[in-house]
């Protein structure tokens, strides 16, 4: 818009310079010594002294482009290796990103060496740092997290940039309590630091520190820094461990500090019933199991509610019998009113509810509840029946084959048989005229083939007790196997 200003600014000029010439004509003497005289008209005069100053502008111009040259220079070499390095330092993160750590820390580690800028080193020791991490060498991980500080400097952003990606990579590596020691004073500097407060939140959260948990999650909730989803997990899982731990001492000043949707959730609802029911406050612990399970009939907070004393057997079977109306076929509701029906003695509505249940689905527990429900009315075929129903749910046991016969011993380096001079000296054998008792324990269950014992030379029986002392009967005498091809053999032989 300027330019088009000053455009139509000399154009007025031009024309009004034109009109003033033509209406005042005349002739220009320029004197030169010693007598010399230059006549012109004042229209051409006027026309050389803007081509003067025009020419006289442009050598000015050209001198001092030509001074300046070196410093143009100086800023070309800079734009260049601001380039390069920008360059580089995106292909190194890109491949930090693709999952290439080799490659990218190769590029990183060139740019490292060639630039001078505080920003580039910082942002490119950085991702060395997650490359190292993702190859599992901490050592030069700790290194490149050294330079970057020392690349910093003074340079406050810079710092708060290299702690904060410190403290990321040691809570990668499930060194939580490290990551705390960073991030803390971080936080206590700047409050709105969101993504400082969210790596604590995931510190705190490793750490089962959680009071911290809860109060870190209220503050990003509180300024839209966490999805409201993710928030109520959170303080479902921080508020039911902080009742646990409070125990019923503490459990009014936990339980007011929670808003109304957050008492319904179910984890904080399970632990607040079961702090009540510890101290046998079961009016109590309905009502909150009630307000839970008339959001969400979750099967958790049914098995709490299940477990009711019998005075307020019949308070629940109402409520139960209420949401049945609205999910007449919920397998674990079904199966909450039959253990409702078991404390009140209900023996046949009990059964109706439970076979209910098992029609929409088999569950072992239901399995077990008619088993002693059959049990105790004294129908043990019935019981039986569940009961190998509910073992076939946890799994076909395997059947053991049992055999008849034993596997050999191995006899092999039985010491009874020498080799001597080319010679086997024949083991003695003994062989009982009975089987009504075991030759040795190791034969204890054998059962024999032959009826009748096998002829055996008399110069080879040998009693047992002349060569071996009484407790060596019950052990197994027998010759290695191929020995007696081997002795006969030689007999053969010999003979």
């Amino acid at each position: 818009m300027r330019a088009w200003i000053w455009t139509v600014v000399l154009v007025v000029v031009g024309v009004a310079l034109a009109l003033v010439l033509r209406e005042h004509s005349g002739n220009v003497v320029v004197l030169l010594p010693p007598t010399t005289k230059v006549e012109f008209s004042l229209n051409f005069a006027i026309v050389a002294l803007l081509l003067a100053f025009l020419l006289f502008y442009g050598v000015l111009r050209c001198l001092s482009w030509l001074i300046n040259s070196s410093e143009r220079f100086r800023g070309w070499r800079s734009r260049r290796a601001q380039k390069r390095d920008q360059n580089l330092l995106q292909e190194g993160w890109l491949f930090v990103l693709e999952g290439r750590p080799d490659q990218a820390e190769k590029i990183l580690s060139k740019l490292l060496g060639k630039t001078r800028q505080a920003k580039t080193k910082v942002l490119a020791a950085v991702a060395v740092a997650r490359a190292c991490q993702d190859q599992a060498d901490y050592r030069r991980r700790d290194e490149a997290l050294i330079l970057a500080e020392e690349s910093a400097d003074k340079d406050q952003r810079l710092q708060t940039v290299v702690t904060t990606a410190r403290a990321s990579l040691l809570l990668d590596q499930g060194a939580a309590a490290q990551a705390v020691q960073l991030l803390q004073p971080l936080q206590d500097a700047n409050s709105r630091a969101y993504h400082t407060a969210q790596l604590l939140l995931r510190a705190y959260r490793k750490l089962e520190d959680y009071d911290r948990v809860y109060e870190l999650t209220r503050l990003l909730l509180r300024r839209n820094a966490l999805e409201r989803s993710e928030a109520l997990l959170l303080i479902e899982e921080s508020a039911a461990a902080r009742l646990y731990a409070g125990g019923p001492d503490n459990f009014k000043r936990l339980w007011n500090d929670l808003r109304t949707e957050e008492k319904t959730l179910p984890a904080v609802a399970l632990a607040a019933a079961e702090l009540k029911a510890a101290t046998q406050d079961y009016e109590e612990e309905a009502r909150i199991l009630e307000a839970a399970l008339q959001l969400q009939l979750h099967p958790l907070l049914l098995q709490r509610y299940a477990q009711s004393p019998r005075e307020q057997v019949a308070r629940r079977l109402a409520k139960a019998e209420h949401w049945l109306k609205a999910q007449p076929d919920y397998p674990e509701l079904l199966t909450t009113l039959g253990q409702l029906c078991l404390k009140g003695e209900l023996w046949g509505q009990a059964e109706y509810y439970l076979k209910r249940s098992l029609a929409q689905r088999q569950d072992l527990q239901v399995y077990a509840l008619l088993g002693a429900l059959s049990d105790s009315l004294e129908r043990q075929n019935e019981a039986a029946q569940y009961w190998r129903q509910a073992a076939a749910l946890v799994g076909e046991l395997p059947i053991i084959q049992t055999k008849k016969w034993l596997p050999a011993a191995d006899v092999t380096l039985d010491p009874q048989a020498t080799l001597v001079d080319g010679h086997v000296e024949s083991a003695p054998s003994y062989v009982p005229s009975t089987y009504d008792e075991p030759i040795a324990a190791s034969a204890a269950g054998f059962e024999h083939e032959l009826t009748t014992p096998a002829a055996t030379p008399a110069s080879a029986v040998t009693p047992t007790s002349h060569r071996y002392g009484t407790h060596e009967e019950y052990f197994d005498t027998a010759p290695p196997a191929g020995v007696e091809e081997l002795s006969n053999g030689s007999q053969k032989r010999n003979s």
